[in-house]
């Protein structure tokens, strides 16, 4: 809908603008995500709080971390959905927009007047996200959903932990945040589609699909075997060796993949004889003589440190990474050298570090990103340039109360 030549570029979906009406996690990583892919992302927060999360402490000068880590690149509009004229105005810019994404219970917008039937009256382009716990169908498509609440129903939890002890959540809320890679693959085919058709559709987003989507292997090998897999802790069912490995002073990771790997290791641990041993020359060989194959290595890595532990494994080309802190994996030289740690201005804090894309594009400026906005920073804005209204029109809108 925009004219892409006289905008800077700053990603493949540079023109394409998206009607947020999503909070908290789920919703916020899709439209994060195509944020960072160069959209355009209107996003629609009720007066007083605005999302949620803005309430979410630890705080900085009353700024949530929380919203601060999935909310960059955003433009934020204070609307009242509780008035007519509110519910009004947010048609308008879905009148004006490539993609809508929300993540509100199923039938809440409808009953707004703001589903996808009533707005693709009128938009027969637009593409309608819906982002939910357990999708639009189902004995369980009016319950609400947490992270926790997903990992445990499909399964994911089950299989993580220690061997022995009650399984224990994902460190990363990856129950929600699979809603951050399922919608935006959703609204990109359907971009592609639409470039055919002409018309945009409905796509249904349920986080309880993709946890279970997200079982890959495990799925399989409960079908194989008739048994539900076991948490394992950091070690693999069926590849050995393959965890976490003592060092003089922490612990470090090795993975044996296959039995070239098995080779290269045998020799970093200066341990030759062993690439012929009967006992462990197949995967399943070593995976069945588990323990044995552990204590040897365990035997090698606790009388060297981490570093030194790097240094050998790096040169035999054995997998392996040292167990980084959030701090110190944001400051590797990786990271570092891939830019994924940016500086950028917030209207309150100032200059801050923000976690930067994922995804980069080679050859083309990609800036660094916009901060995440202060709520309904962009009201003005978003009504004057993409609605056209007068300042006067917003003055009244704002006397009434309708925006903020």
């Amino acid at each position: 809908m925009h004219d892409r030549a006289t905008a800077s570029w700053a990603g493949p979906l540079q023109g394409i603008r998206i009607l947020d009406f999503t909070r908290v996690l789920a919703g916020p990583s899709a439209s994060l995500a195509l944020a960072d892919l160069g959209a355009e992302i209107v996003k629609i927060e009720p007066p007083g709080t605005g999302d949620e999360t803005r309430l979410f402490p630890p705080f900085r000068d009353n700024v949530s971390h929380y919203f601060l880590s999935v909310n960059r690149g955003k433009k934020s509009i204070v609307i009242d959905l509780k008035t007519d004229a509110g519910v009004a105005l947010a048609k308008d810019l879905a009148a004006k927009c490539d993609v809508l994404i929300e993540n509100y219970r199923p039938g809440v917008m409808d009953r707004l007047g703001l589903g996808y039937a009533a707005l693709s009256a009128t938009n027969p382009r637009l593409i309608y996200c819906a982002i939910s716990g357990f999708g639009m169908t189902g004995p369980l498509r009016d319950r609400p959903s947490f992270d926790i609440v997903l990992q445990a129903m499909s399964g994911a939890l089950s299989v993580n932990g220690e061997p022995g002890r009650p399984p224990s959540k994902l460190g990363i809320p990856l129950g929600d945040l699979v809603g951050g890679i399922n919608g935006p693959m959703g609204i990109l085919a359907a971009l592609y589609e639409r470039g055919v058709t002409g018309r945009g559709r409905l796509i249904d987003v349920s986080l309880l699909d993709g946890m279970i989507g997200m079982l890959g292997y495990l799925a399989q090998l409960a079908f194989f075997t008739g048994e539900d897999p076991k948490p394992q802790g950091s070690e693999h069912p069926n590849l050995v060796p393959y965890g976490i490995f003592p060092a003089k002073d922490g612990s470090i990771i090795i993975a044996c993949l296959t039995n070239s790997f098995w080779q290269r290791i045998c020799e970093a641990l200066e341990m030759r004889d062993l690439i012929l041993d009967p006992r462990f020359e197949t995967i399943e060989k070593r995976r069945d003589n588990r323990r044995l194959v552990n204590e040897m290595i365990s035997g090698f890595t606790c009388q060297r440190t981490v570093n030194e532990l790097v240094e050998l494994f790096t040169h035999h080309q054995v997998p392996h990474a040292p167990i980084l802190g959030i701090r110190d994996a944001l400051a590797q030289p990786q990271a570092v050298a891939r830019e994924m740690v940016v500086d950028t201005d917030h209207r309150i804090l100032g200059k801050i570090p923000i976690v930067s894309r994922a995804i980069k594009f080679p050859g083309d400026p990609q800036p660094v990103p916009s901060a995440p906005p202060v709520l309904g920073q962009h009201t003005d804005e978003i009504l004057r340039d993409i609605l056209g209204f007068t300042p006067e029109k917003i003055e009244e809108l704002r006397a009434s109360k309708v925006v903020a």
